[in-house]
């Protein structure tokens, strides 16, 4: 049923969505159902959307951007639909001629309006699932304990999840805690705590229970959802085997990776906001996303009662413990597979716009910095090179400029530099790599990054090479449209800066390529 995929089903990890109890059933009318996913750009959509097709589904996504998707490897293997979550008409659309719907968005970064744009969202999606007859709406929601004053993120993750359920769709509400795999916010977050403090002034909440579950686990989850009885409309909790202390993941965390066992003291004045600040500053978790994760710490979230195994059984070979889920974790990060990572996921007031054709700079005010070098290294070589700045490589100059940088972006409220890339050698439109998002990509040719810090203005940065006489011509251009009187002032202020960057990265991408010692060893 998965044949003639565009991308290679076979390196996908277990579950691969073909198992005999997760692959599609066709429809009475022999077609393979269609599903669609909101969300399949991000952290588990990104995994869920090919396991899908390889397991026989007609797959739908719903995406602002199509030029996002078409990054994607999975990109041709599905229909694309253009629009918001929240637009009427673009749901009508989406949810046409539908079986399942999977509701994996929630808006954690957008600020103090997220829980009434996912309430909007969450109304949409019931609205037109119920108009187009949908078999069934399956939604992630969070794990969380009854009777208690819930943190906001978590009312309205509950809030939606109610929303769904009212909607007269079979709806089946999966609450997860903890989701642990690499590139997930919540691993990267005990990740990065553990392997920088070696003690660490934690807020009480690290004595309380938490049952963390395997995202491959949420995913065998997600994928038998769509074969759940009609008759079935309910939230129940999902979960791993292990019911834990914060400090216990972390401790557990620090063994897989060989590390001392880390001292941990509970300070009842570190309230979810100043913890969140805290985690902002040690790990690259931006406190946007990880004082919703704190938040969620406050109570005791382990399930309830496992009626979710009359529902869905378990996997074949049991669900993942906590520590072998950090080992599967930890072994991706180390061959450079991380299949989606939060890093990129959206940043809330980050522009989006791209960088507009030069015409169309006529009657506005523009900087640009321009600079190219000529070198007896190939286009390949140089290509090489750009493609693996930023991240553990650094931006080949300055660094202590960057850091400052990234630091400034860091307190007021940005991603700066520890938000790294997902990969250490690929790249794709969408991506984000420190400060920046891959906005154009033309293999062995341009990279255009847009500036997710703070600015006032807009702000690009192109990095290309062309075949020359006997080697290449490596060229760079930084863009800024500049917002009022401000962003003038800023520009000027940063223009003795530019010459130390954007020359230094001239001088060390040319010969980097020409020494070919690869980014590794070119230094930050």
């Amino acid at each position: 049923m998965s044949q003639g995929l565009s991308f290679a089903a076979g390196e996908l990890s277990t579950p691969t969505g073909a198992e005999e109890s997760l692959r599609a059933v066709p429809r009475p009318d022999g077609q393979a159902p269609r599903v669609l996913v909101l969300g399949a750009t991000g952290y588990l959509g990104g995994r869920l959307v090919p396991r899908l097709l390889h397991g026989g589904y007609r797959v739908r996504v719903l995406a602002r951007s199509d030029r996002r998707v078409a990054a994607l490897p999975w990109a041709e293997d599905v229909e694309v639909v253009t629009g918001d979550a929240a637009d009427s008409e673009a749901m009508d659309r989406a949810t046409a001629d539908v079986d399942v719907v999977y509701h994996l968005v929630h808006s954690m970064t957008s600020g103090s309006g997220f829980a009434a744009a996912d309430r909007a969202i969450a109304k949409n999606v019931a609205k037109h699932a119920a108009a187009h007859d949908v078999g069934r709406i399956v939604y992630l929601g969070g794990l969380h304990p009854e009777g208690v004053r819930l943190s906001a993120h978590l009312a309205s993750r509950k809030e939606v999840g109610e929303i769904l359920l009212a909607s007269g769709v079979p709806t089946l509400v999966l609450r997860a805690g903890v989701v642990i795999g690499s590139g997930s916010a919540s691993f990267e977050m005990v990740r990065h705590l553990t392997d920088v403090l070696p003690y660490m002034p934690a807020p009480k909440w690290v004595r309380n229970q938490i049952q963390p579950i395997a995202v491959r686990d949420v995913l065998h989850y997600l994928l038998a959802a769509a074969r759940v009885d009609p008759s079935v409309s309910r939230a129940v909790d999902i979960g791993g085997p292990d019911v834990l202390r914060y400090g216990q993941m972390m401790n557990g965390y620090a063994l897989e990776a060989g590390l001392p066992q880390r001292g941990i003291a509970a300070l009842p004045v570190l309230t979810p906001r100043l913890a969140s600040l805290w985690v902002g500053l040690v790990t690259p978790v931006p406190r946007q996303i990880a004082r919703p994760l704190v938040e969620s710490l406050q109570h005791p979230c382990v399930m309830r009662d496992h009626e979710i195994d009359t529902i869905i059984p378990p996997p074949p070979a049991g669900l993942t413990g906590y520590r072998e889920s950090v080992r599967l974790a930890l072994a991706r990060i180390e061959i450079d597979q991380v299949e989606t990572s939060w890093v990129d996921a959206t940043v809330a007031r980050a522009p989006s716009d791209p960088l507009p054709s030069d015409p169309a700079w006529a009657g506005r005010t523009v900087f640009t910095d321009r600079r190219s070098r000529r070198t007896r290294a190939g286009r390949d070589a140089v290509w090489a090179v750009i493609t693996q700045i930023g991240g553990t490589n650094g931006w080949y100059s300055a660094p202590a400029l960057w850091a400052v940088r990234g630091w400034l972006d860091r307190v007021s409220g940005g991603v700066g530099l520890q938000r790294g890339r997902r990969t250490r050698a690929r790249l794709s439109v969408g991506d984000a790599i420190d400060l920046w998002r891959v906005e154009a990509l033309e293999p062995g040719r341009l990279l255009r990054l847009r500036a997710e810090m703070w600015t006032p203005g807009s702000a690009w940065l192109e990095l290309a090479v062309d075949d020359a006489p006997d080697g290449a011509e490596y060229r760079q251009r930084a863009v800024f449209f500049p917002r009022g009187l401000t962003g003038r002032l800023y520009w000027l202020a940063m223009l003795p800066f530019h010459g130390f960057i954007f020359s230094g990265m001239v001088s060390r991408i040319v010969a980097t390529a020409e020494n070919g010692a690869g980014p590794a060893h070119a230094g930050r």
